[in-house]
């Protein structure tokens, strides 16, 4: 790789402790990736052949029901990877989820057999990994216990507060919205007029506006 590409693992805390030797394979066994946005980035029935690691971008990981209703699970972020991959890659078994590139994406890939090598080799490799997967696994249990557990109008305002620009701008249709909560579009349309009718956001097509974010900070607080 070269110099400009190498800097990558400092990027990531728990890398940046590795020994000498341990870097420098990791440097020349990985490389640099550009994905355009709304590249599918791994799907169902495809083998795990490489973490990735993201530089720059999101990526969204979702599931595809019987009757064919995809329903989110996460986003994996700058300075994250992703735990369907780990999981994968760690019990040799095909993805069973989506991935697919929301932005332009820059990633480090690392290939098989450079992480089989370095989880074998490196304990400060394996606790980056396991580290990396254990973070993970939790905020997926938090979004069973959410789905379970938080009303609807909670769960939207939260995930409206998130999705959001710095202008307050989300990008989304009632659909997307659904499907990033598991839920039906008219549940969400329902909810977002309500929310229109406290004047906490205003509707247009394709996107919403936040006017009362602390309306919506109040609900997600209160619950």
């Amino acid at each position: 790789m070269s110099d400009a590409g190498a800097s990558w693992i400092d990027r990531f805390p728990g890398l940046g402790r590795l020994p000498a030797d341990i870097r420098a394979d990791l440097d020349r066994g990985s490389q640099i990736v550009a994905v355009p946005a709304g590249t599918q980035v791994f799907q169902p029935g495809k083998s795990a052949d490489s973490l990735l690691l993201l530089l720059k971008g999101t990526v969204r990981v979702q599931q595809r029901s019987e009757t064919g209703r995809e329903v989110f699970l996460y986003r994996v972020h700058a300075g994250e990877s992703c735990v369907l991959t780990t999981a994968c890659m760690l019990a040799f078994q095909d993805y069973s989820a989506d991935g697919i590139a929301e932005t332009d994406v820059e990633a480090a890939v690392i290939p098989r057999k450079t992480f089989d090598d370095l989880v074998a080799r490196s304990p400060v490799f394996r606790e980056f990994v396991f580290t990396a997967y254990a973070r993970r696994i939790t905020d997926l249990f938090s979004l069973i216990d959410d789905i379970v557990f938080q009303r609807m109008d909670v769960r939207l305002a939260s995930r409206l507060l998130e999705l959001a620009d710095d202008r307050g701008v989300v990008r989304a249709t009632h659909a997307v919205l659904a499907s990033e909560l598991g839920t039906a579009r008219e549940v969400i349309s329902r909810t977002l007029a309500e929310f229109q009718r406290r004047g906490w956001v205003e509707q247009a097509r394709g996107e919403l506006r936040l006017i009362g974010r602390e309306g919506l900070e109040r609900l997600v607080r209160a619950a």
